[in-house]
């Protein structure tokens, strides 16, 4: 049974009859309303903590889905479950092939940059300076494509790049 018959909570089921609804009403193909529809169920399994259900429901839109753009927000929700993990190289394996297919994605760039300032951090307490200095650039350079992109967004990024003087724009402060 899929995830989205066994929903027992009130707005799981409501959001579930108005997808149903829509893909019902969409004049789409068979093979993108069941990309839709494991792409749906991954997102649920990824909210209750479910993360093997959600990788595997994501890998099966993944198969069935032929839109980039669509096909970038499952990868980079395979990249949540990753770097959450604590598996930072396919996150950012994902997350670069989410931002191959829709370049337009902050979402992705931040988490990228997340990412890299936490090694930087991690090869700071280390000991490691350069190391931390080239990760702490990685995260200063995808910031700022983030901020560039969704300038009202990432204010936290916004004044470390400020106060690190890591930003080369002033644009968006």
């Amino acid at each position: 049974m899929p995830r989205s018959q066994r929903n027992d909570n009130f707005i799981d089921k409501s959001f579930t009859v108005m997808a149903d609804l829509i893909l019902k009403l969409l004049p789409t193909s068979y093979t993108a309303k069941q990309a839709f529809a494991y792409y749906r169920d991954g997102m649920s399994a990824q909210a209750d903590g479910e993360y093997a259900e959600a990788l595997a429901n994501y890998e099966e839109a993944l198969t069935l889905e032929n839109d980039p753009r669509d096909r970038s927000f499952i990868l980079y929700n395979m990249g949540l479950i990753y770097a959450s993990n604590g598996d930072h190289d396919k996150a950012l394996e994902l997350y670069h092939q989410a931002l191959e297919l829709n370049p337009s994605m902050p979402q992705s760039l931040n988490n990228i940059a997340v990412i890299y300032h936490y090694l930087g951090e991690q090869a700071q307490e280390a000991g490691k300076s350069e190391e931390a200095d080239s990760y702490f650039d990685k995260a200063a350079d995808y910031w700022q494509r983030a901020i560039r992109l969704a300038p009202n967004n990432y204010i936290e990024a916004q004044n470390w790049l400020k106060t690190t003087g890591r930003a080369k724009l002033d644009a968006f402060f």
